[in-house]
């Protein structure tokens, strides 16, 4: 199979059309019609449907246009990296829930970076965008978090996915609040204290591949039937900090995030479904001195915050 080739189909897979790829290689248009007939054939699939739209991929060319952007992207970096004369660029990239100790963990592990050329991803989304994220190697690691119910599901499916996994934390999810909220002062919270008020959840929930009724079902709460679904981290804090009917389960956080936005941090006596943190990555993938740095880090974080 022809790298070159293979470059000339994600351009057409790009643009929807030999001509504007040939406009845009500057190569001519029978030449690259010519590549990709060959490539097909070498494949035995057909990567296009030619249609009055333009070129269309079909769903095997879907398959391959993906792995062949992966490997042109690999490429590229290979001769970034041993190109004479280029420094070394330091690397990281990550993807995690939604949690403080994880933030904070690389908000102290971003110390560590040299100086020098430098590349840090830090992405935080649900657990199904995570795996997808580091089996398509646009993150080294990831985190994902799901019920502990459901360990062995998931981690034969990081089996089957080729990915190597390891726990960084169990913990009892906890109520946030703002200092004055009508619950802050209770003594005992019980789920059913929290039927008049509001909760904030993230809209993208954790468990990667359940069916979205089952998922809904097991990872939404049904507490209260007042609810406020966001995806950015960040709003959460305005609307918690604003409106004080609003509550929140988070896994626990530090002194210093409550007090910076008049938090409070409160256990729940009948809640007592135990999730996890596991960090993975592709086995073929050995860490770096920066990926080590991180996980160092955040076993530091995890010790401090969570029991």
């Amino acid at each position: 199979m022809n790298i070159l080739h293979m470059k000339y189909a994600v351009e057409v897979a790009r643009l929807g059309s030999l001509n504007k790829a040939a406009e845009s290689l500057f190569v001519a248009q029978p030449n690259i019609s010519r590549s990709i007939k060959e490539l097909e054939a070498d494949l035995g699939i057909v990567i296009f449907s030619r249609s009055a739209k333009g070129m269309v991929l079909t769903p095997e060319g879907e398959e391959f246009i993906n792995y062949a952007q992966r490997i042109l992207k690999q490429i590229d970096e290979v001769e970034l990296m041993y190109k004479q004369g280029t420094q070394k660029k330091q690397r990281f990239s990550i993807s995690v829930p939604r949690a403080y100790y994880i933030s904070e963990a690389f908000a102290e592990f971003s110390g560590e970076i040299q100086q020098g050329s430098a590349e840090i991803f830090y992405r935080e989304t649900n657990s199904q965008q995570t795996i997808n994220s580091v089996l398509n190697n646009d993150c080294s690691l990831g985190i994902i978090r799901y019920a502990r119910d459901y360990d062995k599901y998931i981690k034969d499916m990081l089996d089957e996915k080729g990915l190597s996994y390891e726990m960084i934390s169990e913990f009892l999810y906890v109520l946030i609040m703002h200092k004055d909220h009508m619950l802050a002062q209770k003594e005992e919270i019980m789920t059913s204290d929290l039927r008049p008020y509001i909760e904030i959840s993230h809209a993208d929930p954790d468990m990667p591949n359940l069916p979205i009724a089952k998922l809904v079902k097991e990872e939404l709460t049904d507490t209260t039937d007042r609810h406020i679904f966001i995806f950015d981290r960040a709003v959460q804090f305005d609307l918690l900090t604003q409106n004080h009917e609003t509550f929140m389960w988070v896994s626990p956080t530090s002194d210093r995030a409550l007090n910076r936005y008049d938090l409070v941090q409160r256990p729940c006596k009948d809640n007592t479904r135990i999730y996890k943190d596991v960090i993975i990555f592709r086995s073929e993938h050995k860490l770096s001195s920066l990926d080590s740095s991180f996980i160092t880090a955040l076993c530091e974080s995890r010790r401090r915050y969570i029991k």
